[in-house]
């Protein structure tokens, strides 16, 4: 088994007052040549946008973009249905960029910061069709089970957003002292782990908020809690 972690403090980092971004991999004006993916996964930004404040109209192609609110409420409008759609904490959004898509990002609170992940995936298709959904998660779904919240248009999980590639992102809230066995089904595939809050041990490492691990190389590998802790769980081809 081949493990990765990767610090919160030992993130990429902007403050561009509106915007406070922390990037796992390269990104924007932070370049790090040992951080340039995991795999499929290309971008793990983890934004908080000030009120009203947001991305102005900017164009994506042949990416899988993925977003997760986790506080507060994201306003989303693009050249595919042009109106201001509101994705809010415990709702993930999906784009499929396809050919071409221009889009629009916002904080949708006058008042609130807005804290959310956003993901991008490389595409194992390349000049689709755009496509956009999103879709609300029950939080007690995935209490001390795994909820996968997004997986292939090819080999769909019931319940779950679709995308065009080989990958599976998933939530789990793990409670202290709790352990979880994740079972990767494709040899070619990783897991890039994300503690979002708590303390969790991987491979006798330990990780504590914002901190990630990647692991590739096994079939499976298991999860001990050390604190009541919410993870994503992003499995990608090792591209």
């Amino acid at each position: 088994m081949k493990t990765i972690v990767h610090r919160a403090n030992e993130r990429g980092m902007a403050n561009h007052g509106w915007l406070q971004a922390n990037h796992s991999f390269s990104f924007a004006n932070y370049y790090n040549p040992e951080k340039m993916n995991f795999g499929a996964l290309r971008v793990m930004n983890d934004d908080v946008i000030a009120p009203k404040m947001g991305f102005g109209t900017h164009p994506h192609d042949n990416m899988e973009i993925i977003t997760i609110p986790l506080s507060g409420s994201l306003k989303h409008r693009d050249n595919m249905k042009d109106e201001w759609q509101a994705i809010e904490s415990g709702e993930v959004q999906i784009m499929s960029a396809g050919t071409g898509v221009t889009h629009s990002e916002i904080n949708g609170s006058n008042d609130d910061h807005l804290n959310l992940f956003q993901i991008w995936i490389i595409t194992n298709k390349h000049g689709v069709t755009p496509r956009y959904d999103q879709k609300r998660f029950k939080k007690e779904n995935r209490d001390n089970e795994l909820q996968v919240v997004v997986s292939s248009i090819d080999h769909p999980v019931d319940g779950s957003l679709l995308i065009h590639q080989n990958a599976k992102i998933s939530r789990l809230d793990l409670s202290s002292g709790k352990s979880f066995d994740y079972k990767i089904e494709d040899p070619n595939q990783g897991v890039y782990v994300m503690t979002i809050q708590g303390g969790i041990k991987v491979d006798n490492k330990e990780l504590g908020k914002r901190d990630a691990i990647g692991v590739s190389g096994t079939d499976g590998f298991s999860i001990e809690a050390t604190k009541d802790s919410e993870l994503l769980l992003i499995e990608v081809p090792m591209i």
